[in-house]
């Protein structure tokens, strides 16, 4: 049976457009100092990496989507326990050489409650939890970095017990508003700590699509062919930008903080083509080139989907292998080391409808022991395209995907 590719990343990164942005006005993003500014950015470029990498790895999925602050919330609550060769492999791969451990989980921090307080009408709940073994030692140190900095929820807990799998997998379908219901199949007898990060983002549109302009209208696939999807439709005028490799709009949630920006390759372009443009100085670039823009005709089609990924293949070659290596140095958990990284999981859901959208976001590091525009500007997103949701104030990109089959089912 032949087979339709459907892929679209949720990439919930963060990027950072200049301290310029933080000087001034009462915005929550004025708690963002330097320091946590030089974070942004290394997360843009982090995000930007995982995207392309995730893209160039995956061959088989219909779906894909990751959450790269996710991974990286998920990664540096773990970083906190690395040393020696591991944690300077860690800091580069997650793009933080320049700051000191301090720096980046007070950086950190000041980033989440800046997020989490930006807009009153958009839900934005991030959560930490680590789970480690009742007869496993935990360095006192470890445990209150990452209660401090991350509000991690710390509980030791026997993963002999048949209702282990059970307690993180409820801890993951609360955090995510049942969205995401499980992350673990099994606890092995080598693992001895996970440590997770939840994400969930809830977003009505400012403007709403009305459901009665929604139509099915053909989208065209990269492979020639045309399949029909339900396509929401409007007139707006709204903030638009093209170039040569394809053509944008801004849509803002709630009181406008928040945002999605949809990315349409022109004529004679690709996906892929856009993607392998996709990095922090660009982007930046085509920010400044949005203008408001009168009687913009927005067909967008909705779309809803799951993804999960276990991502050591793809952390290894962005330069963390050694975490995941008998050689790693995590001594930082416990003192007399003898663990790694057994894997990095990760999971995402998204709903793109008329009301806005929904996206959740789950990782978990398993830590086990080695063996030793003009006027009436028609933009008809009729064929795969990229969306970017992103907060204002502090430049932060929540979301950046790509869609190249939309499906959309209850």
């Amino acid at each position: 049976m032949k087979k339709i590719i459907l892929i679209s990343i949720l990439l919930l990164s963060i990027t950072f457009s200049g301290c310029n942005l933080f000087d001034t006005g009462d915005s929550p993003a004025n708690n963002i100092d330097d320091k946590a500014a030089q974070l942004i950015k290394g997360d843009s470029e982090f995000g930007f990496e995982l995207f392309q990498k995730v893209i160039a790895a995956e061959t088989e999925a219909e779906n894909i989507m990751i959450s790269p602050l996710s991974v990286s919330l998920a990664l540096a609550m773990t970083y906190n326990g690395a040393n020696g060769e591991t944690k300077t492999a860690m800091e580069e791969t997650l793009k933080l050489h320049g700051l000191s451990p301090n720096d980046i989980n007070q950086s950190y921090k000041s980033l989440v409650e800046s997020l989490k307080s930006l807009d009153e009408k958009v839900l934005l709940e991030i959560a930490n939890a680590i789970y480690y073994r009742d007869d496993f030692t935990v360095s006192p140190s470890f445990i209150s970095t990452n209660e401090n900095y991350y509000d991690a929820e710390v509980s030791e807990l026997d993963f002999y017990s048949p209702d282990a799998v059970d307690v993180i997998n409820n801890w993951v379908a609360n955090k995510t508003h049942d969205k995401i219901k499980t992350i673990l199949n099994e606890i092995s007898t080598d693992q001895v700590m996970f440590l997770l990060n939840a994400i969930y983002f809830k977003g009505t549109w400012a403007k709403e699509f009305n459901p009665e302009s929604t139509s099915t209208q053909p989208f065209y696939l990269d492979n020639g062919e045309t399949t029909n999807v339900e396509m929401m439709a409007r007139m707006d005028t709204l903030d638009y930008f093209s170039n040569e490799l394809f053509s944008s709009i801004k849509l803002e949630y709630g009181s406008g903080n928040y945002n999605m920006f949809v990315l349409l390759p022109n004529s004679g372009k690709t996906l892929q083509n856009v993607i392998s443009q996709l990095n922090k100085n660009n982007w930046d670039t085509w920010l400044e080139g949005f203008t408001k823009t009168n009687s913009v005709k927005i067909q967008l089609p909705k779309f809803k989907f799951k993804y999960e990924i276990e991502l050591n293949n793809v952390l290894s070659d962005m330069g963390m292998g050694i975490a995941f290596s008998d050689a790693a140095d995590f001594s930082g958990i416990n003192g007399t080391g003898g663990l790694k990284i057994g894997y990095v999981k990760h999971k995402t859901f998204v709903d793109v409808n008329e009301e806005g959208t929904e996206a959740a976001a789950v990782t978990i590091v398993a830590i086990e022991l080695t063996s030793a525009g003009p006027h009436n500007t028609p933009f008809n997103v009729n064929k795969p395209f990229l969306f970017v949701i992103t907060e204002k104030d502090t430049g932060a990109i929540l979301f950046i995907g790509n869609v190249n089959h939309p499906e959309y089912s209850e």
